[in-house]
């Protein structure tokens, strides 16, 4: 890797574009892998029912439960990494750490080419998930580093346009792949989605480099027992403060019912396209990159909503629409149905993830001495939404054999999400 110098200033364009473009980098892996490729494509070359631990499963159930899986071991690592990150001066080290096996996981993925590879699959996508996750890690603990809190929303805005300019860029390439593969004098129908895998490797830890080179370096100390068990101490702070602050415990429980119903969605709807309505995966790449756009809007969308009725009632008028989503999923039955529900999906998702992040700004803003740390349980929280979401909807499929059941059951979580939503207090000024 790259040597980079121990020093930086602050609030230098160059440094700040240096680490916006590791959004760019590995934003990718989310959108291609996590949400429009390979939940399909893993559907498409595994049987529909396969053995685990003596059980049997439909494969998309294994899918789910590889998704909480990751997550679960993510949210192990997540206070111990936060401890190194924020106490150790190791955060270039361990973002190194993370893109290289994470990137290196979306390559090995290109040797996933049918049911025989199957354990190959589910492993490398684990390993790429676990990656992406842990480095992001690291990444966001330098922000405060670089620039001074003024500019903290403008830079982190910054980092998420970039990210979604690059994801997509990268998925259209594969789109052209996909469906013109004579073009490029290939015959095999999993070829070009296995280059693609390959190819959100090679621009995920490419453009890292970039990133590497232009952020501060990792100190030479070694990492100590001490530097772990701070990660997990501040975690533990933050929650003895919330017990004392109810009107945010309330909102963070809120937060983590719907949010599991919005990640399953998102890491899902694919599989969902793929197993229940046939769609192939060129048609899924289409309906996600409409999601993306429409997930811009949305969030601009549901900003000016916010202005009018304040964040509380924008957040239960979107989960109420989350709702609505989850019940006209269990009945559609044809692609043009999917293609209008993924639309509502598109408006609700951008809007109800800005609107969670910038509602609890809100509400922690008068604990300052201690964001990070209120953010890192946010962090946490969302996190663990994440293994409970998916986990459940794999264990409904795993019962009922049938994924509607599944999203028919997401509407639970939206539904305890508004309920408590209603107890929470948020500050509003109308505009």
């Amino acid at each position: 890797m790259t040597a980079v110098s121990s020093t930086i200033k602050v609030n230098d364009k160059k440094t700040i574009n240096g680490w916006a473009i590791y959004d760019w980098a590995n934003s990718a892996y989310f959108l291609v892998i996590s949400t429009a490729i390979f939940p399909a494509y893993f559907l498409s070359n595994t049987p529909e029912i396969v053995s685990l631990l003596g059980m049997e499963m439909t494969n998309s159930s294994l899918y789910s439960y590889a998704v909480s899986f990751s997550y679960i071991v993510i949210v192990l690592l997540s206070p111990l990494l936060s401890g190194i990150a924020d106490f150790g001066n190791k955060r270039m080290y361990f973002l190194k750490l993370f893109t290289i096996f994470g990137s290196l996981a979306c390559i090995a993925l290109y040797f996933f080419a049918g049911v025989g590879q199957m354990w190959l699959g589910v492993t490398a996508f684990i390993l790429a998930t676990i990656g992406c996750a842990g480095g992001i890690v690291f990444y966001n603990a330098y922000l405060p580093e670089i620039v001074t809190e003024d500019r903290f929303d403008a830079v982190s805005a910054k980092g998420y346009s970039f990210g979604y300019i690059g994801s997509v860029l990268l998925l259209v390439m594969i789109l052209v792949l996909a469906m013109k593969p004579d073009w490029f004098g290939i015959t095999s129908e999993t070829l070009p989605y296995r280059i693609g895998f390959v190819m959100v490797g090679l621009w995920w830890i490419g453009f890292a480099q970039i990133t590497f080179k232009r952020l501060p370096g990792s100190g030479l100390g070694k990492i100590t027992k001490e530097m772990m068990s701070k990660g997990v101490g501040e975690i533990k702070g933050v929650y003895q403060k919330l017990k004392q602050q109810p009107n945010i415990l309330r909102f963070l429980t809120s937060f983590f019912f719907y949010s599991a119903g919005v990640q399953t969605v998102i890491y899902l709807a694919s599989a969902f396209g793929s197993k229940e309505l046939g769609f192939d995966t060129i048609n899924l790449i289409t309906v996600i990159l409409i999601l993306q756009f429409l997930a811009m809007i949305g969030a601009y969308l549901f900003a000016q909503v916010s202005k009018r009725i304040g964040n509380k009632w924008a957040l239960i008028i979107m989960n109420t629409i989350w709702i609505a989503i989850c019940f006209a999923a269990f009945f559609v039955v044809s692609h043009m149905q999917f293609y209008v529900i993924a639309g509502f999906v598109g408006l609700v998702m951008g809007g109800i993830q800005s609107l969670s992040r910038s509602t609890y700004s809100k509400m922690v803003d008068e604990n300052k001495e201690d964001l990070t740390s209120y953010f890192s349980f946010y962090d946490i929280v969302y996190k663990l939404s994440v293994v409970v979401g998916t986990f459940v909807f794999g264990l409904i499929e795993h019962l009922t054999s049938n994924m509607r059941y599944s999203i028919l059951g997401l509407a639970i979580f939206f539904i305890i999400g508004i309920l408590l939503l209603t107890t929470v207090k948020v500050k509003f000024k109308a505009a």
